[in-house]
């Protein structure tokens, strides 16, 4: 070898080669016919491309034959004073941990021995075989360090057949601890179909033992879950003091945050007043007596749950209601309706209810906060305006008349405060209206309050923090809108002028959201509907932009749901009568085009209301959406 020191010389003599004819070539003998089973070969007029199929597994019989035989092992894997002989080659094609560790500049790139640490010795001669073989066996004792390593060393298709194997075999007692597993491991597919189990099985999951010990953070983590399927918000609370009470003392301090993910706006108030409040650790912090308030709060002013709206207030999916949009009446094309609809906005379903007894437009309509709707005025196909007043019962799906109006009013503006229902101006038959009426539904009958400022057809009215804002409206003959707010406030029997808004406007509609008031659409001038939305918020005493709808629109539509502004129907100009449904995100301060109503129409009013999910079952239409 003098001079050529770079060559290798290699024994070739008989001796020195390994038996292949008989530990290898005896498998090509012993395979199926290798032209007459080649999958992927084929013929040419000049060439033929053969593929044996049975190549790869010969391949891995031979190393594995070499690594069995020690020859050319290059690496030994040392694992609690385990060895294991391999090829360093072998070892980099199937995990990406060994490749950058043999082929970088770690010092083990060099040594003829690496040790592994935090692996059992067990689980590696597993993973090494299934290098050489293709193939492990996974049972429950080996399952989740098997899993453990294979995430260690990148071993993916072995990582995700253990995740099959715990998903198969998953149940109401390990798949929290699957859960748990799979989230410490990245396995992100198992970790969100466990989660799934425990949420869509909880009442079981939760009599199971990994339920109490369960942390902290993941219990909040399943409670604060709209999918978490329970017989009642109560049932939560309940499970909530279980797991209180196996750790009390170490437990107790993260009690108030647990509980601030408990939906006590949806408990019974005899819940509350027996069971909740009289809980020791519920006493004893200021955190979950405030929580307790607010469920009062929210238990006990039922028209004002739109402002009152917060995630502990938001129903649960598998809870027998769910809300909905009512849609009352309006008018397409100069047709007065008299149609009641119900629109999911979940599902993008429509379903009909008991019509009016009368078609009607440019009317009101409010919920009270419990199973009533409540419509009062419009207008009747003829033109002439009306002093009825009508309550929709959900339960019996059903309208009755109540106590009328002491004046006939179109284009009225309608709201719910403190318990009593207030039709604001509007249009007679012959004159613009300065004069309010309130309702008390414990006599079934209107008294005037003192009148607004200015006489007003059109406004968009909404009630916040115990006053009520009428914002807008038309003074003049051509329905040009104008930008003054009024305020009453019922304790002191007072209007007072608040802020004027941004643009003057007729014909829009107004909604609560966050605690401030969107004023959205409308007639801005003589030739000019628009799409323009604003909010005002109460605290500051300022009026703010939002994003424009997608299109512009008078007299529409507007409920709140889930924190969502839906916008329905209006008037594009004087021909054009929308049938489309638009969304508001305020975390995003933007809006959707998601769906389409069963008739296009102005004039209509919506209101959102819970009702008993067996009504949503009936049949009903679906419509064209986006949703």
């Amino acid at each position: 070898m003098s001079g050529h020191s770079d060559l290798v010389s290699v024994n070739l003599s008989p001796d020195s080669l390994l038996p292949i004819e008989e530990h290898v070539c005896s498998e090509r003998r012993n395979s199926v016919d290798s032209v007459a089973s080649v999958q992927g070969s084929y013929w040419s007029e000049e060439e033929y491309r053969f593929v044996e199929v049975s190549h790869p597994a010969q391949v891995l019989t031979g190393l594995k034959y070499l690594r069995d035989s020690g020859r050319f092992c290059d690496v030994t894997l040392c694992v609690n004073s385990q060895e294991f002989p391999c090829h360093k080659i072998v070892l980099s094609s199937f995990s990406p941990y060994f490749n950058a560790m043999f082929t970088g500049n770690l010092a083990e790139s060099a040594q003829d021995k690496v040790t592994l640490n935090d692996v059992e010795a067990s689980v590696i001669k597993l993973l090494i075989d299934y290098a050489y073989t293709s193939e492990v066996v996974i049972n429950r004792q080996n399952v989740q360090s098997l899993l453990s390593a294979a995430n260690l060393l990148e071993i993916l298709p072995v990582k995700e057949a253990c995740g099959q194997y715990l998903e198969q075999n998953m149940d109401d007692s390990n798949c929290i601890g699957i859960h748990c597993f799979a989230e410490t491991h990245a396995c992100t597919e198992l970790q969100q179909q466990s989660k799934e189990f425990i949420l869509n099985n909880f009442t079981s999951v939760s009599q199971s033992e990994e339920f109490l010990h369960v942390s902290a953070a993941k219990l909040i983590e399943f409670f604060s879950d709209d999918e978490l399927c329970v017989d009642s918000e109560e049932q939560v609370f309940e499970l909530s003091v279980k797991w209180l009470e196996h750790d009390k003392e170490n437990r107790k301090k993260d009690f108030a945050e647990i509980m601030g993910h408990i939906r006590l706006s949806l408990v019974s108030p005899y819940f509350l007043f027996d069971v909740v409040e009289k809980q020791g650790v519920v006493n004893q912090s200021q955190k979950c007596k405030e929580l307790v308030d607010e469920a009062k709060t929210y238990l006990l002013l039922q028209d004002r749950h739109p402002e009152l709206q917060n995630k502990r207030s938001k129903l649960r999916k598998s809870l027998g209601h769910m809300e909905v949009i009512i849609c009352v009446g309006g008018e397409d094309d100069k047709v007065v309706l008299r149609s009641v609809e119900m629109f999911n906005p979940e599902t993008c379903r429509w379903k009909p209810l008991s019509c009016l007894p009368f078609a009607i437009s440019k009317h009101g309509l409010v919920s009270s906060g419990d199973c009533y709707l409540y419509l009062a005025g419009g207008e009747f196909p003829d033109g002439s305006a009306s002093r009825s007043v009508y309550r929709f019962d959900q339960n019996l799906d059903l309208w009755q008349e109540m106590g009328p109006l002491n004046v006939a009013r179109s284009e009225l503006g309608l709201a719910m405060l403190d318990g009593h229902m207030y039709a604001v101006g509007g249009w007679d038959g012959k004159r613009r209206l300065d004069s309010v009426e309130r309702y008390d539904p414990e006599t079934n009958s209107w008294s005037f309050i003192p009148p607004m400022k200015m006489a007003l057809t059109s406004p968009a009215v909404a009630s916040l923090r115990g006053y009520l804002y009428v914002t807008g409206g038309a003074v003049l003959e051509d329905g040009d809108g104008m930008d003054l707010v009024q305020c009453y406030n019922p304790r002191t029997d007072t209007w007072i002028e608040k802020p004027s808004m941004l643009i003057a406007r007729s014909g829009s509609a107004a909604c609560i959201v966050n605690g401030s008031i969107f004023v959205i659409g409308g007639w801005h001038a003589s030739t000019e509907n628009t799409n323009k939305v604003e909010c005002y918020n109460p605290i500051t005493n300022q009026w703010v932009q939002k994003a424009p709808m997608n299109e512009r629109r008078y007299r529409p539509g507007v409920a709140v749901v889930g924190n969502r502004i839906y916008v329905c129907g209006g008037e594009e100009g004087w021909d054009r009568y929308h049938d489309t449904i638009e969304c508001y995100n305020p975390d995003t301060d933007s809006w959707e085009i998601v769906g389409e109503m069963l008739t296009s129409r102005s004039w209509l009013s919506c209101v959102s209301m819970r009702v008993r999910k067996n009504i949503l079952n009936m049949e009903c239409r679906k419509c064209t959406c986006n949703v």
